[in-house]
């Protein structure tokens, strides 16, 4: 039996390297904050609202990968008891619900981040009948405390007509959402075609990784 794990793909290593930066700034702010308070009777005025945006960035951001590795938790003592068609076919069923559901959620997370970039949303309740004709721009709206990066001055005339921004448009930090939303509905395609093909038939995190781990600990345990 091969333990080692196959390598990461690009696309794992790019995923997993944003995130992981995500994580590390949210780290190392807050750190940088509790010294300030604490050692400097100071403040990063800025910290708390950034801190809050780039975990809901790491969670958006993470939740399509989790779809990806499989690593979503859930209950799956009743399906393990199915047989294998039973398996596939509840697997399918599943994918076809968090599909809808996540084409819900990409039209109603464009519907909001658009006024912000001074786009259109989306006319239709439900389903997109098409964009809305007439509406109101948000370019202007800015966040509350968090400055303007110095490499983001050209967001001024993008979406303010060339005022200058006091703190950081909402655009930037809102944009995660229909960028997640349009990944986890890839994420699910791509794991619709593994159903299909019977390479995968849970959606949830599986015993059988437990069970592979018991089996590769006691093999080696008679290795030596």
């Amino acid at each position: 039996m091969n333990l080692s794990s196959p390598p990461p793909s690009k696309s794992d290593r790019i995923e997993e390297t944003i995130i992981a930066a995500i994580l590390g700034t949210m780290t190392l702010l807050t750190f940088a904050n509790v010294i300030a308070r604490y050692v400097f009777n100071a403040n990063i005025f800025y910290a708390l609202e950034l801190t809050v945006f780039l975990f809901a960035w790491l969670v958006l951001f993470g939740a399509p990968y989790a779809f990806k590795k499989n690593l979503h938790l859930g209950v799956d003592a009743l399906v393990n008891q199915a047989p294998t068609k039973i398996q596939r076919l509840l697997a399918g069923l599943v994918v076809i619900v968090c599909l809808a559901y996540a084409l819900l959620l990409l039209k109603g997370s464009w519907d909001y981040w658009a006024p912000y970039a001074n786009l259109p949303p989306t006319d239709g309740r439900w389903f997109p009948t098409g964009f809305v004709e007439k509406f109101r721009g948000r370019g202007w709206y800015e966040t509350q405390d968090i400055p303007v990066p110095f490499f983001l001055t050209w967001l001024e005339t993008a979406f303010n007509e060339g005022e200058t921004y006091e703190k950081l448009p909402k655009v930037v930090p809102y944009i995660i959402l229909p960028i997640s939303m349009c990944l986890m509905v890839w994420r699910l395609i791509q794991v619709g075609q593994k159903v299909l093909k019977g390479e995968q038939t849970l959606l949830i995190v599986s015993h059988e990784a437990e069970d592979d781990v018991a089996q590769a600990a006691a093999k080696l345990k008679e290795q030596e």
